[in-house]
């Protein structure tokens, strides 16, 4: 064992020891730790004022029970949390996320994620997430309204525009949001930009539903381009089929590439002839309107269909996992490589388990880790809180524009910080750039 791997032991020892059986966090923090303590070790001034020590401490933890009446008139309750991570470079930011896997170890990893993820947009926006362990699937409008209201009763004491602004997440869509800020409307008496991903007609921006799968193809197409490639004309995997998975397929169409699959819990269609537009219509109603599984894709398609499993063994130029945390196992970056994989573009949060990034980095795969490709989903809700602080609305041309300068700038970030030898560390380059603008902040604020 060298020093490095000595120090980064001592260092994950001590994290696991004050925050004992969260897996999920002690994954997030470790991928980060691995590039960021090397650089902190070559600059005193964060080292002595143990910087990344105390970027792994949240600020603070809100948890609290959340009552509401179910169709039946039974009183249920549920656990929310409100995780504000760090806020040295703007007010708290990060979604919500309703789903029976909400755990604080999970919370706690967003949250982690997203100060560097928002550090990196360039935005002024500080790292934070929260939830509840209610599941919104077959639940009534009126069951989800009841819970939403509830739960925003007692969040509410704890955002504001200038403090914590809270988006939708996995379970969070555009009802949600409603439900969740006409109850602080309601509570506050004020009209303010308190929460991201409003729907249109009350303050919500352009562009956002679109903005992490648009914004994911924007990154994957930056990383190409550096490399003297193109997308145009590739065959890609995308995994999922909600607003991400959804929308990473459009944009893939309109830079001419060829997607071939789409998946959920249940499994995976593959559509030799590709993805296209129409097909992509009917899918967004499946999903949206009808709630339907997208295994009746293949059967109204005629298209191969794949019980219980993911997208990675079908063979492809690039892949965009976009469904949830963990999706892609070593033997599944394994077979992608062997199947001439070039390039990853992460939609969803950590899909890729430490085991496949070092597959595919070690294979010369070109690896978008998701703090820095699915940063323009946060990018479009920071754009949205300017644009209700100017109290006005910019064209869907004009923020589509914002974001690719965006996703470009994240790039170029990651370049600066990781590349060595003409060849680029992405996951390097993520997190010592997300990394540097918030170490400065904290040293400015003196030991607070």
């Amino acid at each position: 064992m060298n020093d490095q791997e000595k120090i980064l032991k001592k260092f994950m020892t001590g994290l696991k020891r004050r925050n004992p059986g969260e897996k999920e966090f002690h994954q997030a923090v470790h991928e980060v730790a691995e590039s960021v303590l090397p650089f902190v070790e070559d600059n005193e001034k964060y080292k002595k004022a143990q910087i990344l020590e105390r970027m792994t401490e949240p600020d603070r933890v809100i948890i609290f029970r959340v009552c509401w009446t179910d169709k039946k008139g039974i009183v249920r309750a549920n656990r929310g949390y409100r995780v504000q991570f760090n806020n040295a470079i703007g007010p708290y930011k990060g979604g919500l996320r309703f789903h029976p896997s909400v755990s604080l170890s999970i919370l706690k990893f967003l949250g982690f994620e997203q100060t560097f993820k928002n550090s990196l947009t360039t935005l002024p926006m500080g790292g934070a997430k929260g939830g509840s362990d209610f599941n919104p699937k077959g639940k009534t409008d009126n069951e989800v309204m009841r819970f939403c209201q509830s739960f925003m009763t007692e969040l509410s004491k704890y955002i504001g525009p200038n403090e914590d602004v809270p988006a939708g997440d996995i379970g969070v869509g555009a009802r949600e949001i409603g439900y969740l800020f006409g109850q602080y409307k309601r509570l506050s008496d004020e009209f303010e930009g308190v929460l991201t991903g409003k729907g249109l007609s009350f303050g919500g921006s352009l562009i956002r539903k679109e903005a992490t799968g648009y914004g994911c193809v924007y990154f994957t197409e930056n990383m190409l381009n550096h490399a003297g490639e193109s997308i145009e004309g590739k065959i890609c995997t995308v995994s999922g089929s909600g607003n991400v998975a959804q929308y990473t397929v459009e944009k893939l169409l309109h830079k001419g590439a060829i997607p071939v699959s789409l998946s959920d819990s249940s499994g995976t269609i593959y559509d030799k002839d590709g993805i296209t537009l129409e097909k992509l219509a009917w899918v967004k109603d499946l999903k949206s309107v009808r709630r339907g599984r997208i295994k009746e894709y293949a059967e109204h398609f005629g298209c191969e269909y794949f019980e219980g499993k993911n997208p990675w063994g079908i063979p492809c130029f690039a892949a965009f996992p976009s469904a949830t945390q963990n999706e892609i196992q070593k033997e599944d970056a394994e077979t992608l490589v062997k199947n001439n994989l070039r390039a990853v573009g992460e939609g969803a949060n950590m899909p890729s388990t430490p085991d496949a990034v070092e597959v595919f980095q070690k294979s010369g795969v070109l690896y978008g880790p998701s703090k820095a490709a699915n940063a323009g989903g946060v990018s479009v809700s920071g754009l949205e809180m300017t644009q209700n602080e100017m109290r006005l609305s910019w064209t869907r041309e004009e923020v589509d524009q914002k974001l690719q300068e965006i996703m470009k700038k994240i790039h170029t970030e990651c370049v600066t910080w990781g590349e060595s030898n003409g060849k680029v560390d992405y996951v390097k380059g993520a997190n010592i750039g997300g990394f540097v603008k918030v170490a400065d902040s904290m040293l400015a604020y003196g030991a607070v």
